[in-house]
């Protein structure tokens, strides 16, 4: 691969990232800083206990990882059909699936930036954490971003998308008591805040919960793009 290649690769990157998110979509790292700014402050004028090693997979990084996904997602394949867009995309030479795939990966190269200055910022300025618990956090935005994705689609929309995306997501939150009961089945199982837990019944659980979705959000990802590539059904309407 040359240079000038290599450029062409960032650059069509680039505009995907606009289509998602605007001309200044890397102002979506700003939520990092303000968001490691706005835990410190809570804790520092004591409104909140403090918080520790285990709050770090979903309270500290993970909510706005998660939001961040969603955003994302709904944008992938919905974006094109508010857009009046979608004949387009069916024109592409390799089909609608390597516009998708451009954009999905344009979707994770901003998120991962995000949740690198969430971690950076996380670990100097609120509590250390076991680096583990990044990939728990990538874990479920990637689940949110795909499952948002998957929605949009099906429902032809980016709001009915984004509710059907919302009742999933705080389905989970429910069941789990909003993080205080772990649950293997949810995409935010965490298992840093089992602190008195046996580690081998730990970390079977743990790698339970992780190849399970992993798989799940391959199948989800499969599923979105056999709905995208129902032409007629996603044009009509």
């Amino acid at each position: 691969m040359n240079l000038r290649s290599l450029l062409g690769g960032l650059e069509m990157y680039r505009y995907a990232a606009i289509s998602l998110s605007g001309k200044y979509f890397y102002l979506i790292l700003l939520v990092a800083p303000i968001w490691v700014l706005g835990l410190f402050l809570l804790e520092y004028v004591g409104l909140v206990d403090g918080f520790n090693g285990g709050h770090a997979q979903v309270t500290l990084i993970g909510i706005p990882l998660v939001f961040i996904g969603v955003f994302l997602g709904l944008r992938i394949i919905a974006s094109e059909i508010s857009g009046r867009s979608l004949e387009i995309v069916y024109t592409v030479p390799g089909g609608c699936e390597r516009v998708w795939w451009v954009k999905l990966l344009a979707a994770v190269l901003i998120l991962l930036p995000v949740e690198i200055l969430l971690g950076i910022g996380v670990w100097f300025f609120i509590t250390k954490y076991p680096l583990l618990a990044l990939q728990g956090a990538l874990q479920g935005a990637l689940f949110a971003m795909v499952l948002a994705m998957g929605m949009s689609a099906l429902f032809r929309s980016e709001i009915g998308g984004a509710v059907a995306t919302a009742l999933v997501l705080v389905f989970f939150a429910f069941v789990s008591g909003f993080g205080n009961v772990q649950r293997v089945f949810s995409p935010f199982y965490n298992p840093f805040s089992l602190f008195d837990a046996d580690p081998e019944t730990l970390l079977a659980a743990t790698m339970q919960n992780r190849i399970g979705y992993f798989l799940l959000t391959l199948s989800i990802l499969g599923l979105a793009f056999m709905r995208s590539n129902r032409r007629e059904k996603l044009l009509s309407g």
